[in-house]
């Protein structure tokens, strides 16, 4: 397979969606980002622990690894897949079928990073992710991740505004995502494909119709989460 940078996951109801997978050189320069945050950090906290002397030491060992195996599996797993770092590069991380970061999914890659920074500098997680169809390192194969970029398409206000109506079907935790994922990335959809999309949840509507519909209930879930 060769490597694309688009990757089409499908949902349950039939609808597709588009993600577009992060390379090496985003993931590594958010990487960057991080390390230079988390540095920072332990460099601040040396200076104010070493008032402490033996004690403090021992405490600014305990708040490096912390640092090293908690900071990025925290914020992933609390701040919708990002770090700082993966923040300033607009990169997240999801799962496969682009559902959000578990904290398991989050655990799972982050202890699997030293495997991926074999033999030095990351080596074996560069080659790994050069060499995936899907830009995975070996932490994202076995929790079965995906870093993203995170697109922001302009909408209009027609498509926020306007009536929210509750589905007259009970919603399962997939429909929920579904429309989640309707919500955020229908602006990358022409009008026509928003309308096909749509009548799958409504084929007994008018494509015109199933659009109004299908926006006034995601419009309702939306705020019902608010």
């Amino acid at each position: 397979m060769l490597i694309d940078e688009r990757f089409e996951v499908e949902t349950p109801e039939g609808a597709m969606l588009s993600l577009s997978l992060a390379g090496p050189v985003t993931r590594a320069m958010a990487y960057g980002i991080d390390l230079i945050l988390r540095l920072i950090i332990f460099a601040v906290l040396a200076i104010v622990l070493s008032l402490l002397g033996k004690m403090g030491i021992g405490l600014l060992l305990i708040i490096g690894f912390a640092l090293e195996w908690f900071y990025p599996t925290l914020f992933e797993a609390l701040r919708h897949g990002q770090t700082p770092g993966k923040k300033a590069m607009g990169i997240a991380v999801v799962h496969a079928n682009g559902s959000p970061l578990s904290f398991n999914g989050s655990l799972i890659r982050n202890l699997l990073r030293t495997a991926d920074a074999f033999p030095l500098f990351y080596l074996l997680g560069f080659v790994t992710t050069l060499s995936s169809p899907r830009y995975q390192r070996l932490g994202d194969m076995a929790a079965n991740t995906l870093v993203v970029h995170i697109e922001k398409t302009e909408t209009t206000s027609t498509q926020h505004n306007g009536p929210a109506n509750p589905p007259d079907w009970p919603l399962s935790s997939q429909d929920q995502l579904a429309l989640l994922a309707f919500h955020e990335r229908q602006g990358q959809f022409s009008e026509a494909r928003q309308q096909e999309l749509a009548q799958l949840a409504f084929p007994e509507l008018s494509p015109p119709l199933a659009l109004q519909r299908l926006r006034s209930v995601t419009r309702y879930l939306i705020e019902g989460a608010q």
